[in-house]
């Protein structure tokens, strides 16, 4: 699968707003968007004033790289929310939010989405008592999220750890053992995303 291979730091600066991709760095002195606030690129200072389709199109860039995935990707998100009942755009938002790599973060065990998709990849994970290794599996009510009894070790330093974990999850960090309280709506997820203009955007 293709992947983005370059600095994290220029995506936020691309996007003008904190993607926390980097982890601790992304609070740190050290963010480069606080350091360099302008865009990469000679031409970053002063650009012209940015069309509606421009914003458009930057709202579902930043979003993508929020969630650390490729337009194909995303796109398919997209399409499946369009079919599932509701608002368009507060579903596709809600599916991008239970992924397994994306609840491994919410809970605390990784430390950026990037990191949290690593472990899930390296075989870390268990789902109601079964290894899942892919990082796209949509998680559900109900499901148990643990870290498997093998690698706990691994991840002893989480019991001194205490992260904001939103009120749809429940993560114990003594057990390592979380478990999905309610299926994640618009107002649970703290991202700034206008999700109206990507769905605009696909519906041209």
């Amino acid at each position: 699968m293709a992947k983005y291979t370059g600095a994290d730091c220029r995506l936020c600066r691309r996007e003008g707003v904190k993607l926390f991709l980097k982890g601790d760095r992304c609070t740190s002195r050290k963010c480069a968007i606080d350091r360099r606030p302008t865009p990469p690129g000679v031409h970053g200072v002063g650009r012209r004033k940015v069309s509606e389709y421009g914003l458009q199109l930057r709202e579902k860039q930043k979003t993508k790289r929020y969630y650390g995935l490729m337009e194909k990707q995303f796109k398919g998100y997209y399409f499946k929310a369009v079919k599932a009942k509701g608002i368009t755009g507060e579903n596709m938002l809600s599916f991008l939010e239970r992924r397994l790599d994306n609840v491994v973060y919410r809970m605390g065990i990784g430390f950026s989405r990037a990191q949290a998709r690593q472990i899930v990849n390296h075989g870390h994970i268990t789902v109601n008592g079964k290894k899942v290794d892919i990082p796209s599996y949509q998680i559900d009510l109900g499901d148990v999220i643990a870290i498997k009894q093998t690698s706990k070790q691994k991840f002893a330093h989480l019991k001194e750890y205490r992260p904001i974990i939103p009120k749809w999850l429940d993560f114990s960090t003594d057990t390592l053992e979380g478990k999905v309280l309610a299926l994640p709506v618009r107002e649970d997820i703290d991202l700034n995303i206008q999700e109206h203009l990507i769905v605009e955007l696909y519906s041209r």
